[in-house]
């Protein structure tokens, strides 16, 4: 096994697409050394951090949020089980709250599409006498925040 890999390896070992990696890499959170000729050689450990990184993504993380997170690993050595165990342990929250939203989306297919009105301005069940729209634009209905 080689000690680094090209851009096409580092992409068919991590499912991600070459251009993926690529604007990893324009935003820092990931990083190549370059060869004479300007190819990109990535040390083996960037596939960890590239797991790291879909997932973080998968979870709702923002580029920001995974840069300060990457942030925090080691710079001497490879980081290990424990390193990515104490990124990740913050994540419990953010996931139960971002399933809790999914299962509310769910259950809007069938009790809000599934009726089969499809207008705000005139569903007596979800929204009696138009009051989301004195609310303002937008799916306030589904935004957490915004609920009431």
């Amino acid at each position: 096994m080689a000690d680094v890999l090209t851009v096409g390896e580092v992409a068919a070992r991590s499912g991600v697409a070459t251009s993926a990696l690529r604007f990893y890499e324009e935003q820092g959170l990931i990083h190549a050394e370059r060869t004479d000729a300007g190819h990109r050689r990535y040390p083996r450990a960037v596939l960890r951090r590239v797991a790291f990184i879909v997932f973080a993504q998968k979870i709702g993380l923002s580029l920001e949020e995974i840069r300060i997170e990457l942030a925090k690993l080691p710079k001497h050595r490879v980081p290990e089980r424990a390193d990515w165990a104490k990124l990740s342990a913050g994540w419990t929250q953010r996931i139960r709250t971002r399933i809790r939203e999914l299962e509310r989306l769910e259950a809007g297919l069938t009790q809000c599409i599934g009726c089969g009105c499809l207008s705000l301005d005139r569903c007596r069940l979800a929204n009696p006498g138009d009051r989301a729209g004195r609310a303002g634009p937008g799916p306030r209905a589904w935004t957490p925040s915004e609920r009431r």
